[in-house]
């Protein structure tokens, strides 16, 4: 039998991912011979690429627009999928093609490794598929209430049914409308591209709410720029990036996103040196 050894991380663009380093990085510890490439693939690539992999392949790390994408693709996918319309990370075997969401587990691990472990309120920036994982994971962490600043209400509907399901209150604002409430959240989660946005934040609100920006390419964003001048807290696009990551090899290695790899200590230490 063949033994399964390539992997890559899929989307476009993907010349700025900073996958293949940390993965290569994981694998180097754990003593295993696995290639990890990036690849330059379209939504309507995506088919054929999953259907043309042979018997070498054991899986692949997917990006924006290829996490949705997918979903119609997978004979088999974890509950966190169908929650949230989007997988990340896909295994393959013989005769199964099996989609998994690590980006929820990689969230909530980030908030926890800057010592937050409970949330109450959350304002994110942006609707997209990136902000369903993100409501989920906030909904781990106790929030009640998420606003969203969208730049299209209209396509964010799905997360105000998504919040229903999960019992958080969710209410959708056009994009740079602020609430009149004074109100500080505990946290303000930007999933916007590129970490570029044109909302400006008070000095007291920069103190106060933590900031987690999912983007890392460039970094520091202009949003981390504007927290970290007033001292406020910041959690980088490279910290969710680690922590979904080390879940994407849990599942490669085991089939699992919960079971510890041995030595995991060692294994994200030098992911984190990769970066």
């Amino acid at each position: 039998m063949t033994e399964r050894t390539r992997l890559a991380v899929l989307g476009s663009p993907i010349a700025h991912s900073k996958s293949p380093a940390i993965h290569r990085a994981a694998y180097d510890v754990l003593g295993l011979d696995w290639t990890y490439e990036a690849v330059e693939v379209t939504g309507f690539e995506l088919a054929h690429y999953l259907a043309s992999r042979d018997e070498e392949w054991r899986g692949l790390s997917l990006t924006m627009p290829l996490k949705r994408d997918v979903v119609a693709l997978l004979t088999w996918s974890d509950p966190l999928v169908a929650l949230v319309h989007g997988a990340n990370t896909v295994v393959l075997s013989d005769d199964e093609v099996r989609g998994y969401n690590t980006d929820v587990r990689g969230i909530t691990n980030a908030f926890a490794e800057a010592g937050v472990y409970s949330l109450a309120s959350v304002q994110v920036l942006g609707a997209g598929a990136t902000a369903a994982s993100v409501l989920v994971a906030v909904a781990r962490l106790g929030a009640e209430s998420v606003a969203f600043s969208a730049r299209t209400p209209e396509k964010a509907r799905a997360l105000e049914e998504l919040g229903a399901s999960l019992a958080v209150d969710v209410t959708v604002r056009p994009w740079g409308i602020q609430d009149r409430s004074l109100i500080i959240p505990d946290a303000i989660i930007s999933t916007v591209p590129g970490g570029s946005t044109d909302l400006e934040f008070a000095e007291e609100v920069r103190q106060s709410a933590v900031l987690f920006d999912v983007a890392y390419d460039p970094w520091p964003s202009a949003l981390a720029t504007a927290w970290s001048s007033v001292g406020g807290t910041v959690i980088s696009g490279y910290d969710l990036l680690v922590h979904q990551a080390i879940g994407q090899v849990r599942v490669f290695l085991t089939g699992d996103a919960e079971q510890a790899l041995p030595n995991e200590s060692r294994v994200l230490d030098a992911m984190r040196a990769a970066l």
